[in-house]
Protein backbone atom coordinates (compact mmCIF):
# COMPACT_ATOMS: atom_id res chain seq x y z
CA UNK A 1 0.00 0.00 0.00
CA UNK A 2 3.02 2.62 0.76
CA UNK A 3 4.40 1.78 -2.56
CA UNK A 4 0.81 2.61 -4.20
CA UNK A 5 1.06 5.86 -2.24
CA UNK A 6 4.82 6.61 -3.21
CA UNK A 7 3.82 6.00 -7.09
CA UNK A 8 1.15 8.40 -6.98
CA UNK A 9 2.74 11.34 -5.06
CA UNK A 10 5.79 10.86 -7.48
CA UNK A 11 3.47 10.67 -10.72
CA UNK A 12 1.51 14.09 -9.08
CA UNK A 13 5.01 15.60 -8.67
CA UNK A 14 6.26 14.83 -11.58
CA UNK A 15 3.49 16.33 -13.65
CA UNK A 16 3.51 19.51 -11.54
CA UNK A 17 7.21 19.64 -12.36
CA UNK A 18 6.44 19.33 -16.22
CA UNK A 19 3.90 22.02 -16.08
CA UNK A 20 6.15 24.64 -14.25
CA UNK A 21 9.72 23.60 -16.33
CA UNK A 22 7.60 23.12 -19.61
CA UNK A 23 5.04 26.68 -19.46
CA UNK A 24 6.22 28.97 -16.45
CA UNK A 25 4.10 31.44 -18.07
CA UNK A 26 1.02 29.31 -18.47
CA UNK A 27 1.32 29.11 -14.59
CA UNK A 28 1.34 32.03 -14.06
CA UNK A 29 -1.41 33.05 -16.68
CA UNK A 30 -3.95 31.00 -14.27
CA UNK A 31 -2.56 32.27 -10.84
CA UNK A 32 -3.95 35.77 -12.50
CA UNK A 33 -7.08 33.73 -13.43
CA UNK A 34 -7.23 32.15 -9.95
CA UNK A 35 -6.50 35.11 -7.78
CA UNK A 36 -10.08 36.93 -10.10
CA UNK A 37 -12.11 33.77 -8.97
CA UNK A 38 -14.31 34.60 -5.76
CA UNK A 39 -13.59 32.28 -3.45
CA UNK A 40 -16.64 30.19 -3.80
CA UNK A 41 -15.79 29.52 -7.10
CA UNK A 42 -12.14 28.43 -6.16
CA UNK A 43 -13.91 25.97 -3.62
CA UNK A 44 -16.27 24.50 -5.66
CA UNK A 45 -13.50 24.19 -8.37
CA UNK A 46 -11.35 22.53 -5.43
CA UNK A 47 -14.37 19.56 -5.35
CA UNK A 48 -14.93 19.09 -8.23
CA UNK A 49 -10.88 17.91 -8.88
CA UNK A 50 -11.65 16.03 -5.74
CA UNK A 51 -14.58 14.15 -6.82
CA UNK A 52 -12.48 13.68 -10.43
CA UNK A 53 -9.45 12.55 -8.92
CA UNK A 54 -11.41 10.25 -7.01
CA UNK A 55 -12.89 8.78 -10.01
CA UNK A 56 -9.98 8.12 -11.69
CA UNK A 57 -8.65 6.27 -8.49
CA UNK A 58 -11.77 4.27 -8.48
CA UNK A 59 -11.62 3.37 -12.35
CA UNK A 60 -7.91 2.16 -11.93
CA UNK A 61 -8.85 0.17 -8.84
CA UNK A 62 -11.53 -1.24 -10.90
CA UNK A 63 -9.14 -2.24 -14.17
CA UNK A 64 -6.81 -3.70 -11.38
CA UNK A 65 -4.01 -1.07 -10.75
Amino acid sequence: MLGIVALALGLVLIVEGLVYALAPSLVEKMLFALRAMPPEARRILGFLSIVSGLCLVWIAILLGV
